[in-house]
């Protein structure tokens, strides 16, 4: 079937979103970080804020746990802002193009927590472009569980048969599949392009 919808991913696919920008001020090497982030702050740990967690409530948890880590892990909500360098410019031009083609309806699909994502919505125009966001803070569900993805295809009448969903997670993309959406594993903007182009969305 033809495609007439275009799915994005928004953390590493369109904004640049890495919690070592913040600890690689607060660390002094990469082993450091390594540890933290795999022994601490895990990304486990951080995809319950995603499904509707607290800060506060996560934030607790983690200090009754490791009260000699109090600093580091107040600092992943405290100076949340810092794991955000800014947008994948080049990923955003293909989402520009795309648009400017006026072919696709546009949505998102993201694994970002309530409290923050106001913030993104203020700060990254390109949010604006998409018909929708499905937020998974917000609906208290989450990437890779399948009925995320059908929430999105439901709300919006998605025909999953004509859709493409980009994400840098293969796990999140291959849940994709198992609903009936193509899906792009991106690992670069040149990478996406060229795989969107393979597609005939881009000439």
């Amino acid at each position: 079937m033809q495609t007439d919808t275009i799915i994005f991913d928004l953390g590493g696919v369109l904004i640049d979103w890495n919690p070592r920008y913040l600890y690689r001020k607060i660390f002094k090497t990469e082993e450091e970080i390594d540890w933290f982030l795999q022994n601490i702050c895990t990304m486990d740990w951080n995809e319950q804020q995603d499904a509707g967690r607290s800060f506060e409530e996560a934030t607790q948890e983690l200090l009754d746990k490791f009260p000699e880590h109090e600093v580091p892990i107040r600092a992943w909500y405290g100076r949340w802002q810092e794991t955000i360098k800014g947008s994948i410019a080049d990923t955003v031009s293909i989402l520009s193009a795309i648009r400017d083609s006026k072919k696709y309806r546009l949505y998102a699909l993201t694994n970002w927590s309530e409290e923050t994502f106001p913030w993104a919505l203020d700060n990254f125009e390109f949010l604006h472009w998409f018909e929708g966001i499905v937020v998974s803070g917000i609906e208290k569900k989450r990437k890779p569980f399948h009925d995320f993805y059908q929430l999105l295809l439901e709300r919006y009448q998605v025909d999953p048969a004509k859709a493409i969903f980009i994400d840098d997670n293969h796990r999140n993309v291959l849940a994709g599949e198992a609903v009936g959406i193509k899906g792009i594993h991106f690992q670069s903007p040149d990478q996406l392009r060229a795989e969107l182009s393979r597609n005939g969305i881009l000439v």
